[in-house]
């Protein structure tokens, strides 16, 4: 339900970011982030989760329908592009700060419960910070207008973005959501790889800004899609301690893709404005939503083939978890070919000036 609500969010906010302003989206931001950490800790059932897992998809969403934008506009050329990595590293970082907090709080016998009000810490954060505070406004007149943003999000680069971003988002979300159950029994431990892979992420998109500078959006992507196929490829065929070795190489391949993506909507589709970028992230999100099944049917039909092969215990989920991997190959193999074609289709070509000139 996160990984849906995020996306309306971001697709709604969007649409009347010009209207209603960034200032009132983070409002709304807090107001579901506080309805989802309240009802997840009186839920009285299924249900209750599921609406709330669903307001935390929807505040999320909103900030960053409210901040990408708002960074677009303050910011122009590749200094746009430092300061969106640098926003979306947070969100690896957190799962760092994240997984260390509750590793600690379960270690003190501090309940889920508690756990779950931690959020709250981050959000009144945000909420003091915006409050009372003048946001940006975009100096692009025909940016604020919503026929403008849909007739720039109807060309042939933004429908190809967004089936890039599709399958970028499925490659960074994809093995961390089964980290667990793909690699539980490969004798590394799956939480130190996927705070190791956070971790790396995070600092990394702190200095994307030389890396992209240097490279550029399309060299960046597809020098991105080469390394997470090589990683994910390791992760298939490694056990024990080569796998930490797999998880730096995947997270060399995958740090910069969502902020560099929608860096390319706000500099190579600049009228698609707030609505574009919203709209390329919500993909990126539905696409998780949508491929997170496919992976678990993988992973149902390898346990049961490697069952009828006299597989048990730790070897079954070994052998089930490897075979997972090399099918989720495939959207790192594709993203290579597109960033390719991507790369020859921009090069020579100066990326639109970014929103706030």
């Amino acid at each position: 339900m996160w990984f849906f609500g995020f996306p309306i969010s971001m697709i709604v906010g969007g649409i009347f970011y010009h209207s209603i302003g960034p200032k009132n989206i983070m409002k709304i931001a807090f107001v579901m982030h506080t309805l989802g950490v309240l009802l997840t800790i009186f839920a009285g059932g299924y249900v209750g989760l599921l609406i709330s897992m669903l307001c935390i998809g929807l505040g999320t969403g909103c900030t960053e329908a409210a901040c990408n934008p708002m960074i677009a506009d303050m910011y122009s050329g590749n200094k746009m592009n430092k300061m969106l990595n640098r926003f979306h590293m947070w969100f690896p970082g957190g799962i760092v700060m994240g997984s260390l907090i509750s590793k600690l709080m379960t270690n003190m016998d501090l309940g889920w419960q508690a756990q779950m009000a931690v959020i709250m810490i981050p959000a009144i954060t945000y909420f003091i910070l915006f409050y009372g505070k003048k946001f940006p406004e975009s100096t692009v007149s025909e940016a604020t207008s919503l026929s403008a943003n849909l007739k720039s999000m109807l060309s042939p680069l933004y429908f190809f973005l967004i089936v890039c971003m599709a399958l970028t988002a499925i490659t960074e979300f994809g093995p961390g959501q089964w980290v667990n159950v793909i690699l539980g029994s490969s004798g590394a431990d799956p939480m130190i790889i996927l705070a190791l892979t956070a971790g790396l992420v995070t600092v990394l998109r702190f200095y994307a800004g030389p890396v992209v500078g240097r490279l550029g959006q399309t060299g960046v992507l597809l020098g991105g899609a080469i390394f997470a196929a090589l990683g994910i490829f390791l992760f298939s065929i490694v056990t024990g301690p080569l796998a930490y070795l797999a998880a730096v190489i995947y997270a060399l391949g995958y740090a910069y893709f969502w902020p560099v993506m929608v860096g390319a909507v706000a500099q190579r589709v600049p009228l698609s404005s707030a609505l574009g970028m919203s709209v390329i992230g919500a993909i990126g999100m539905f696409s998780s939503g949508f491929f997170q099944p496919i992976i678990g049917h993988w992973i149902d039909g390898s346990t049961i083939d490697n069952t009828a092969m006299g597989l048990t215990g730790d070897a079954l989920q070994l052998a089930t978890g490897q075979d997972t991997l090399q099918k989720m190959m495939v959207f790192p193999i594709i993203l290579i070919v597109l960033f390719t074609i991507l790369y020859f289709w921009q090069k020579g070509k100066n990326p639109d000036k970014a929103l706030s000139h």
